[in-house]
C-alpha cells in the first residue's frame, strides 16, 4: 500500500509539471487566445512536447497505483496537481490568492481522510459489453472539444477541461480494470488498453484546447474535479473499490474536502494576476 501512495503522489508531481510545461508552450507558441489551427505551432515547442514526456511518466505511475489502490483515492491524490501547478505558477508570477492557499490547505486535509480510509485491492472485472463503451467514450470527448473549440467565451476553457476530466477518467478506469495477465500480442486486443490510448489523446487535444482559452491551474482544477468525482462513483459502484470498515464518513468528508478544495483553487485561479504581458505565465 505504501508503493502505491508514492506512485500516486509522484503522479501528481509529474501532472501538475506537465501542465504547467505544456501552458508554457502553449503560449510560447503564440497559440494562446487564438484558434485551433494555432496549435500547429506547437511543432516547434520542445518544452511542450517535454511537458508531453513529464504527464507519460505520471500517467505509468499512476497506472501502477490504481494496480494497488482505489480509484476515488488514486484520482483525489492526482487531483492535488492542482496544488503543484498552482506553487510553480507562483514562482513564475502568476500569484495565487491566499483564499486559494487556504482552499488547497482544505484539499489536502481531504486527501489525507482519503487515504486512511481507502482499503487497498484489486479491481472488479467489468462484463465485456462493458469494456467495449470505454474506448467508445473518445468519440464523445473528442465531439465536446470539436463542438467547444469555436468559441473565445471564458466558458469554454471550464467546458474543454471538464471534457479532458471525462476523458482522462476513463483512462483511469481502463488501468484499473486492465487484466495485466494478458502477455504478448493478446495485450493489443484488450478494450481497456485500446480505451486508454484514445481517451488519452481525446484528452490531451482537449486539454491543448482549453489551455489556449484558459490558465494551466483553473483548466485541472476543473479537469480533476471531474476527474475525482466520476472515477469515484464508478470505482464504488461498480469496481469493488473498498472503503476500511467504519471509515465511511471519512470517505464522504474527505472526497467533498478534496473537491470542493479544487473548485475553490479554480475560482481564485482564473482571478489571478497576470505578469507583464510579453512574459511566460503558466496560468
Amino acid at each position: 500500500m505504501i508503493v502505491g501512495y508514492v506512485l500516486a503522489l509522484l503522479a501528481a508531481l509529474a501532472s501538475g509539471a506537465g501542465s504547467v510545461l505544456e501552458s508554457i508552450g502553449v503560449r510560447r507558441a503564440g497559440a494562446y487566445g487564438g484558434s485551433a489551427l494555432d496549435l500547429v505551432h506547437l511543432r516547434r515547442q520542445w518544452v511542450y512536447f517535454l511537458g508531453i514526456g513529464v504527464d507519460l511518466v505520471g500517467f505509468t505511475a499512476a497506472a501502477a497505483a490504481l494496480h494497488r489502490l482505489p480509484l476515488f483515492l488514486v484520482q483525489s491524490v492526482l487531483a492535488f496537481s492542482v496544488g503543484v501547478t498552482a506553487t510553480i505558477s507562483a514562482f513564475m508570477g502568476t500569484r495565487l490568492a491566499a483564499p486559494g492557499w487556504v482552499a488547497l490547505g482544505v484539499g489536502a486535509v481531504g486527501l489525507i481522510l482519503l487515504g486512511l480510509s481507502a482499503q487497498p485491492g484489486p479491481a472488479k472485472v467489468l462484463p465485456s459489453a462493458w469494456r467495449w463503451v470505454l474506448p467508445a467514450m473518445a468519440l464523445v470527448v473528442g465531439a465536446i472539444a470539436w463542438y467547444v473549440r469555436r468559441f473565445d467565451r471564458p466558458w469554454a476553457a471550464q467546458v474543454l477541461g471538464f471534457a479532458t476530466g471525462v476523458g482522462f477518467s476513463v483512462v483511469g478506469i481502463s488501468a484499473r480494470t486492465l487484466d495485466v495477465s494478458s502477455s504478448g500480442w493478446a495485450i493489443l486486443v484488450e478494450p481497456a488498453v485500446w480505451a486508454m490510448i484514445l481517451n488519452g489523446l481525446a484528452a490531451a487535444v482537449s486539454f491543448a484546447l482549453a489551455l489556449q482559452k484558459g490558465g494551466a491551474t483553473a483548466v485541472n482544477a476543473i479537469m480533476f474535479t471531474t476527474n475525482t468525482a466520476l472515477s469515484s462513483v464508478i470505482g464504488l459502484v461498480f469496481l469493488d473499490d473498498r472503503v476500511r470498515d467504519g471509515f465511511a464518513a471519512f470517505t464522504i468528508v474527505g472526497l467533498i474536502l478534496a473537491m470542493s478544495g479544487a473548485i475553490v483553487t479554480a475560482h481564485f485561479a482564473t482571478q489571478a494576476k497576470e505578469p507583464v504581458r510579453g512574459t511566460v505565465a503558466a496560468s
